[in-house]
């Protein structure tokens, strides 16, 4: 499983045209699921991504994290994050899950994550065409991939 977590002051995700979520302060999150993620890796990066010390203190270091500033979240599947490009210039999407594995794991995302926040995660729609406006902050953007755990 891999995410791409990007700081924002705002997000918002746009679906035929029709506004479907948006956030203010807090993080935009990209998220890819490969066959054979599990719920532990569902964990360990919901538990990460929640303790994440990405926002500012006081005293403008980054040492609070998204639940210590009641920061709001929207969660976007992104297959993508798993391509490869290994051979020759059209990427391959092999590792991304199939949607009869992938879109009970992402459920399983979302819930996880919002029990850890201790509140809703904002998404997109699984599949769907979607328009992604972000403003990110810092720029902060943090990649993480549970197989690797760096």
């Amino acid at each position: 499983m891999r995410v791409i977590i990007q700081r924002v002051s705002e997000a918002s995700v746009t679906i035929s045209e029709n506004l479907k979520s948006e956030i203010s302060i807090g993080l935009l999150i990209l998220l890819g699921i490969e066959q054979e993620d599990t719920n532990e890796d569902i964990d360990w990066l919901c538990g990460k991504i929640s303790r994440l010390r990405i926002f500012d203190d006081d005293e403008g270091v980054m040492n609070l994290s998204v639940k210590d500033i009641e920061g709001e979240v929207l969660l976007i599947s992104q297959f993508t994050l798993h391509a490869s490009t290994k051979k020759g210039n059209r990427p391959s999407y092999i590792k991304a899950a199939h949607p009869d594995f992938a879109i009970p794991m992402y459920k399983d995302f979302i819930e996880s994550l919002s029990k850890e926040l201790g509140s809703p995660v904002k998404t997109g729609e699984f599949g769907a065409m979607m328009k992604i406006s972000i403003v990110n902050e810092g720029p902060v953007t943090i990649f993480m991939d549970s197989k690797k755990r760096e």
